[in-house]
């Protein structure tokens, strides 16, 4: 586990982050915790990652506008599904919580929900966890620090990965092979090494998933563009990103960017940064 902490006049942010345990893996990818502090209002993007997002908040309410949202909404404790464009979250500028990166087969296990119904949509957390809702978050509020706190989310999703449902065999594995190689195979011919048509496996694909297969090999492939362009040292090397993530040439990464990102590649790090 790892903190770190700031503080910049009134202002201050503790962040810590951690990896769930071996039993927890599949379904959970990192927890961390935060706690911030400030006087003024802090907005933020939130960019298509591949990945289910699960927010228990112990303090104020956060404004979310998702992709199928007419304006904004304020949650507290809440799911954000797959999405495929830009998802926007602001605050006051004082925030608690935990944050849970769920897979998508994680999720499934978690909520036992189709997954289409979480699909480019925020929704309340005590609706999809029923009465083990507040349980958890007694028990979250009840630890000793973020190690403790760690090790409850590890206790409470350890039950769901025995006990949770399962995507069908050949969803689970398309869904590891799209995530092994960044969304860059050819669909065609993983489906045909399913045995089912490309039309029944799209069709369980989403449903388990969120997304279809092609369209989850899109934000895939953008999600390694973001990770190594944030690895990269200057914009001259956006070409280079591009060619190495599989885009067909500059223009069809700027593209990709505006549709899954809601701007440039060049936009988005100046932001970034």
């Amino acid at each position: 586990m790892s903190v770190l902490r700031s503080e910049s006049g009134e202002s201050s942010l503790e962040m810590a982050a951690g990896r769930p345990a071996p039993a927890v893996a599949p379904l959970a990818v990192r927890y961390a915790g935060y706690a911030e502090r400030g006087d003024v209002p802090v907005r933020r993007r939130e960019v298509p990652n591949g990945g289910v997002t699960m927010i228990v908040s112990f303090g104020p309410s956060v404004r979310v506008a998702t992709p199928e949202s007419d304006g904004s909404a304020s949650v507290c404790s809440f799911v954000a599904g797959l999405h495929d464009a830009p998802a926007f979250t602001e605050h006051d500028g004082v925030q608690d919580g935990l944050q849970v990166d769920l897979t998508p087969v994680g999720a499934y296990a978690v909520f036992g929900v189709p997954m289409t119904e979480l699909t480019n949509r925020v929704v309340a957390l005590d609706g999809l966890l029923g009465r083990n809702f507040e349980r958890l978050v007694d028990r979250l509020l009840g630890a000793s620090g973020w190690e403790q706190r760690f090790g409850v989310l590890d206790e409470e999703l350890s039950v769901a990965a025995v006990n949770g449902p399962r995507p069908a065999p050949e969803v689970g594995w398309l869904w590891h092979e799209l995530a092994r190689d960044a969304g860059t195979s050819s669909i065609g011919a993983l489906a045909e090494e399913t045995g089912w048509s490309r039309r029944h496996l799209a069709a369980r694909f989403r449903r388990e998933i969120g997304l279809g297969p092609k369209a989850l090999a899109r934000v895939l492939r953008f999600r390694r563009a973001v990770r190594t362009l944030r690895d990269a040292s200057g914009a001259g090397t956006l070409a280079a990103v591009a060619a190495e993530c599989g885009y067909y040439d500059q223009a069809h990464f700027n593209r990709e960017f505006r549709a899954l990102a809601g701007c440039t590649p060049r936009e988005f790090l100046a932001a970034d940064r």
